[in-house]
C-alpha cells in the first residue's frame, strides 16, 4: 500500500529542515552585520552581549559547547547594553529593512545597566564575573605623542569619543576626564572640542574607533583596555596606551538570565560558565581583570 505525503505538509518539512549551507549575501562596508552572531530561528540559547566583548565572544561560545554540547546553537548580539535593553523591552530590533524579533537567554553588561534592568524586572540577580579598565588607544608610533588622558584635551588631538546616549563607557571616560583635569578638562572635549570637530562621536559603538584611527579621521580613542590590547595583538596597526590606576575607572561586567528566558537551563549554565576558570582564563587572555566586588 503507498503512503502520500500532503503537499502543505511535504512544504512544512522542508521549510523546518536546514539547508546544507547558508546563501551569502555580504559585501564588505555595505552589508555586512558584524554584531549578529548564528541562526535566532533555530537558537538553543540566545545570549545579548556588550559590545565591548565581541572579539572574545567566538572563543567563550566555542569553549561552553565543548563543555555543553547539548546546545547546539548559539545565536548572540554584540551591541551597547543600552540598545539590547531597548531591544529586550520592544521584543524585535530593526537593521536597515531587517527586523530580528528574538528573546534573549542570558544579558550582560556593565553594573549601572545591569542595575537598571534588575530594578525594572526583565533580568533575574546576576553575576560577576570580569572587570575592565580603560585605555587609550592610537595609531602605532603614536604620532601625536599621547602620554595621557590629559592630552585628549589638546587642540590639535581628534578624539574618537563614545557617544553618552548609547555607551556606557561614556560616563566612565568622563569620570576619568575629571580625575585628569577637572570639569575644565572634561568640557573642553565633550563640548568645545565637539563643537569645533576635533571630538567625534560614535554613532552605535567604539567598534568605530578603531575605523577611524586607521582610516585618518581621529587621532586617539579612550576605550576599555582590552580593545585596545586586542587590536595590538592582532597586529592591526594600533596600539594601547595605559592610563595609571590613579586617574583610570574600574567597571564591573555582570551576566543575568533574563525573566522568563525561551531557554532556562542552558541561559543558566551559560551564566554560570562566566565565572568558571576556563572563561575566566579567555577573559584574562584579552586584557580583562578577575571580577571584583565594587565599582568606581
Amino acid at each position: 500500500m503507498r503512503r502520500f505525503i500532503s503537499l502543505a505538509l511535504l512544504v512544512t518539512l522542508l521549510a523546518a529542515a536546514p539547508s546544507a549551507a547558508p546563501v551569502r549575501f555580504d559585501v564588505d562596508c555595505v552589508d555586512q552585520l558584524m554584531d549578529f552572531h548564528g541562526d535566532p530561528a533555530r537558537a538553543d540559547l540566545v545570549v545579548f552581549i556588550g559590545g565591548n566583548e565581541w572579539f572574545a565572544v567566538p572563543k567563550l561560545v566555542a569553549a561552553f559547547q565543548r563543555i555543553h554540547p547539548e546546545v547546539k546553537n548559539v545565536y548572540y548580539e554584540t551591541l551597547p547594553p543600552g540598545l539590547l535593553a531597548e531591544q529586550m523591552s520592544a521584543g524585535a530590533l530593526q537593521v536597515g529593512g531587517l527586523v530580528i524579533s528574538v528573546k534573549p537567554d542570558v544579558y550582560i553588561a556593565g553594573k549601572k545597566r545591569m542595575d537598571k534592568e534588575v530594578a525594572d524586572g526583565l533580568v533575574g540577580r546576576p553575576v560577576v564575573f570580569a572587570t575592565n579598565v580603560l585605555g587609550i588607544m592610537v595609531k602605532k608610533g603614536n604620532p601625536k605623542r599621547i602620554a595621557g588622558v590629559a592630552d585628549l584635551g589638546r587642540d590639535d588631538v581628534r578624539v574618537a569619543m563614545p557617544n553618552p546616549k548609547t555607551e556606557g563607557i561614556a560616563r566612565q571616560i568622563e569620570i576619568a576626564y575629571r580625575k585628569a583635569g577637572g570639569d575644565e578638562l572634561n568640557h573642553k572635549i565633550m563640548v568645545t572640542k565637539l563643537h569645533n570637530g576635533t571630538t567625534l562621536m560614535t554613532q552605535i559603538h567604539h567598534r568605530q574607533t578603531p575605523m577611524w584611527i586607521l582610516d585618518g579621521k581621529a587621532d586617539a580613542g579612550p576605550v576599555w583596555i582590552s580593545e585596545a590590547l586586542y587590536q595590538q595583538q592582532v597586529g592591526s596597526g594600533l596600539i594601547a596606551i595605559r592610563i595609571p590606576q590613579a586617574k583610570n575607572v574600574t567597571a564591573l561586567y555582570l551576566a543575568s538570565v533574563v525573566h522568563n528566558a525561551p531557554h532556562p537551563k542552558a541561559a543558566e549554565a551559560f551564566k554560570q560558565f562566566l565565572t568558571s576558570p576556563t572563561a575566566q582564563a579567555i577573559y584574562r587572555s584579552y586584557g580583562f581583570g578577575a571580577p571584583a566586588s565594587t565599582e568606581e
